[in-house]
């Protein structure tokens, strides 16, 4: 594939907080090099911190694209993403995690979607799992569902990750920085908030494809899923006082249950990644009932 030539004028600027994930990051970037046609693109890694600086093997993709390093202190991803925006050339911010794929199409489907809709100033990219594992199956079936759910009939979809999500540049104010640094995590679910109280949702890009390679034990995970729970707690206290309700009712939780039943009968996933699903939900329910519990408030 066509190596991407250096320019001082991308079109992208692809931005990856990193916090002690060299190895996975050698994907992303892996992938990145593999981009059929793309516009231009810089990349913009910032290391938040980890506990040993970006290694030689992920400096030298500066071979194939534009890419700065830049080293902060251990202030948090939101913290880091937002210094990656003040470190960033480009009129769209592109943000990836360090363990995303990108497909060989993603950045020139993407490209040709902020064409298409020059009145769209945010996008969500189309995150699947890795169904060659049992929580990369388990990370498909939430994905799928819960972006078949949230989608709405104008192509908008009332959902934000940013394991693959791209802004344009007047929509953001860099100097101030786009997530909120109190949020230690759900920063992106706090941002679709705020968009949403703009009356903008981002634009579904369906076929800009971004594979999250979650690289976890069945316990890593689990684990992984409780603690999140107990940190976004306080951010969910912070919608709240926007006023705004995002969680979905019993109603739909049911629902959706169902749905993800019933694709769990694909091949590629299987029902034992519906059970996992299962408890992957109810045990940060769990943390976050306990949590309501404890608090004065």
């Amino acid at each position: 594939m066509a190596k991407c030539e250096p320019t001082p004028s991308p079109t992208f600027s692809i931005i990856i907080a990193a916090y002690n994930d060299w190895a996975p990051l050698q994907g992303c970037l892996h992938s990145l090099g593999q981009q059929r046609n793309p516009p231009a693109f810089e990349v913009i890694v910032v290391d938040d911190g980890s506990a040993e600086p970006a290694p030689e093997s992920v400096r030298k993709w500066s071979e194939n694209y534009p890419i700065v390093i830049d080293r902060q202190p251990h202030t948090g991803v939101s913290a880091a993403r937002n210094h990656g925006l003040r470190l960033a050339h480009g009129p769209i911010f592109v943000f990836v995690d360090a363990d995303s794929r990108l497909h060989t199409d993603c950045l020139a489907i993407l490209a040709e979607a902020t064409r298409q809709f020059p009145d769209r100033n945010c996008f969500q990219l189309h995150l699947v799992g890795n169904s060659s594992t049992l929580v990369g199956r388990t990370e498909e079936l939430r994905l799928a569902t819960i972006q078949d759910h949230m989608l709405q009939p104008d192509g908008a979809i009332r959902y934000l990750n940013t394991a693959g999500f791209a802004i344009r540049r007047p929509d953001v104010d860099v100097a101030a920085g786009l997530f909120n640094p109190s949020a230690r995590r759900g920063e992106d679910t706090l941002l679709m908030v705020t968009l949403m109280q703009r009356g903008e949702l981002p634009l579904f890009v369906k076929n800009s494809i971004v594979e999250h390679a979650v690289s976890l034990s069945l316990l890593q995970y689990l684990r992984k899923a409780i603690r999140s729970a107990y940190l976004e707690a306080g951010t969910y206290k912070m919608i709240a006082a926007k006023g705004v309700n995002i969680r979905v009712s019993h109603g739909e939780r049911i629902e959706m249950l169902s749905a993800m039943w019933r694709t769990s009968r694909k091949p590629t996933i299987g029902r034992v990644a519906w059970f996992v699903l299962l408890a992957r939900q109810a045990l940060p329910r769990l943390v976050s009932l306990g949590y309501r519990l404890a608090s004065p408030d």
